[in-house]
């Protein structure tokens, strides 16, 4: 199994997961034109694409689901509660998936993991292809133990880094908007997110992604810092996703 990022932050999200030459995307925030540079970028084509995986409404998210599918004729996978999300005609090979149950798509069993965020029905996943397993888990405000116990013994994480507490407290959002970032239903800070992984067995742990880091309220640095002093490691160890560079492969 391998993996890689499109685009990761505010203005748009999409990986790629691909075992045994079969490539699920993982939502699509991008629109068409960048999307395909940045599938060419990364050696893939639309057609190489099992189906798309979408985690949650918000437009970074799902904003180029629709067009992306319809072009591509791909399936799309989500729960009941984002598929009401869709501020367009919903895509014609939409299938609804259960928040609570695991499903197989192509080579992969994947596990939905619910998580707290100010969306329908949102969840985030676990990828097995039987002999390995990764957790990508983000946009979510808080740590819960059903998070906790989903990515525990993962063989590769990526975790939301959303904000920097100090620089989100000072920065330049409007008090609501610092609030809901920094709520029980907002992202995970860094610190949040050192907390989580310093909570579960990372025996079996190969890598580590940053993802979804705000432009405004965090540095790579400053993500990475949080993340390697969890695991004892130097800073460059731990990877991070960008928004315009994304992330190229990393297998397992």
């Amino acid at each position: 199994m391998r993996f890689a990022w499109l685009a990761s932050g505010s203005r748009g999200n999409a990986a790629l997961v691909e075992a045994d030459g079969r490539c699920v995307m993982l939502d699509c925030g991008l629109g068409l034109k960048a999307a395909r540079a940045r599938l060419e970028a990364l050696g893939r084509e639309p057609a190489d694409i099992e189906a798309i995986l979408v985690t949650h409404e918000h437009s970074d998210h799902i904003g180029g689901v629709t067009r992306f599918a319809m072009r591509h004729g791909l399936r799309v996978l989500t729960t009941a509660g984002t598929a009401k999300g869709f501020r367009t005609a919903p895509p014609p090979r939409l299938e609804l998936i259960s928040a609570h149950e695991p499903f197989a798509l192509g080579p992969f069993e994947i596990t939905p993991v619910p998580v707290p965020h100010d969306a329908r029905e949102p969840c985030q996943f676990m990828f097995s292809d039987g002999a390995t397993r990764l957790a990508i888990i983000t946009d979510l405000g808080r740590i819960t133990p059903h998070v906790v116990a989903s990515v525990q013994g993962c063989d590769a994480l990526a975790l939301e880094c959303n904000h920097d507490e100090a620089m989100l407290a000072e920065g330049p959002y409007p008090e609501s908007l610092k609030r809901r970032v920094g709520g029980n239903l907002g992202h995970l800070s860094n610190g949040q997110a050192a907390g989580l992984l310093a909570s579960i067995d990372i025996a079996r742990l190969q890598h580590l992604v940053a993802l979804h880091l705000s432009e405004h309220n965090n540095r790579p640095g400053l993500a990475q810092q949080a993340l390697a002093a969890v695991l004892d490691c130097a800073p460059g160890e731990v990877a991070v996703a960008r928004q315009q560079a994304g992330l190229d492969w990393r297998s397992l």
